[in-house]
């Protein structure tokens, strides 16, 4: 990410004068730690069965933070439709991690993976190939399956709904942990639908939400479809040729991006799926969400700050004005 872009997110975010990080040396330590919240799952396909939510939190030690006065500013990472929220911004190369980059500006910076994601319980029916479309199902002929195979669970996995419950215990769990009131939220892609929509639900737990290359659109659907779970794929998967492939279809200029950063991304994804790591050269997973709310009707009526950027070379996601 351009140093330009995340300076304006993280004044967006600050409202104020960064001029109590004078008070801290210019290389203090960014703590890891993780976390697992425990939650009665709304995902359909494991409703009300016990699920396991994966934190990554990066901050400063809390003796830097009060010498600082910066204790209390605590942020939430959402993820998108696929790349779980540690390894997208968390990225493991120096300079690349918007999650340290703000844990340097004094927040306390926390980032979760939804009931399917990453490090978080994954529903049984992703360990199935047969579940992915049979488009995707042919990148494993015939090292796994000799054909394409019927599925054994032909629904969407996770919902919108599952997803804004998930992101509700969790900033429970934060603002027990910390003691805030609010939190600000930064989200991605898909994100936004999932942030975005939760901070309507709650104003009064969301400070200010930052959303990046946002899923927006006026004419979605308010309400949840009538049946539920929706028919369709359960799950997705990316490989590294997917994945690479992604990101030169958005390249607008010579010498966009890092190679070797790409490569960390990708190597970080394999490890947040272990199981998807084994499947051929190694796949991410991801489940597919029937998404509804944040729509115009949404929009008007929401008062907590927020800003949209939408990026120029975005192939993905239009912002819908």
């Amino acid at each position: 990410m351009k140093k330009s872009l995340r300076k304006l997110l993280s004044s967006t975010l600050l409202l104020a004068s960064m001029s109590p990080l004078a008070a801290i040396s210019d290389e203090p330590a960014v703590l890891r730690i993780d976390h697992y919240v425990p939650v009665q799952s709304k995902a359909p396909v494991m409703e009300k069965q016990l699920a396991q939510l994966y934190v990554r939190e990066r901050t400063l030690a809390a003796a830097t933070l009060r010498s600082a006065n910066l204790e209390g500013q605590v942020v939430l990472f959402i993820h998108g439709a696929g790349t779980p929220a540690e390894v997208a911004f968390d990225v493991p190369v120096k300079g690349y991690s918007w999650m340290s980059y703000l844990a340097m500006a004094g927040y306390d910076t926390f980032a979760m993976d939804t009931t399917g994601y990453g490090r978080s319980t994954r529903p049984y029916v992703m360990n199935d190939v047969c579940n992915l479309s049979a488009q995707a199902q042919q990148e494993f002929i015939p090292a796994m399956i000799p054909e394409p195979c019927e599925p054994s669970y032909a629904y969407a996995t996770t919902t919108i709904e599952s997803d804004w419950h998930d992101i509700d215990n969790v900033v429970e769990y934060i603002r027990t942990l910390r003691g805030v009131e609010k939190v600000h939220l930064v989200a991605w892609s898909l994100g936004g639908p999932r942030a975005a929509g939760y901070a309507a639900q709650h104003p009064e737990k969301v400070e200010r939400v930052v959303i990046l290359a946002p899923a927006y659109s006026r004419t979605r659907s308010a309400t949840a479809p009538e049946s539920l779970p929706a028919p369709g794929v359960a799950f997705s998967k990316q490989s590294h040729q997917d994945f690479v492939r992604n990101w030169d279809r958005q390249v607008g200029c010579e010498a966009q991006y890092d190679p070797e950063v790409r490569e960390a991304i990708w190597q970080d994804m394999l490890a947040s799926d272990s199981v998807g790591a084994t499947w051929g050269a190694g796949v991410r997973r991801a489940p597919v969400t029937s998404v509804w709310g944040w729509n115009q009707q949404v929009v008007s009526g929401t008062m907590t700050p927020m800003l949209l950027v939408a990026g120029v070379h975005d192939a993905q996601f239009l912002l819908a004005a």
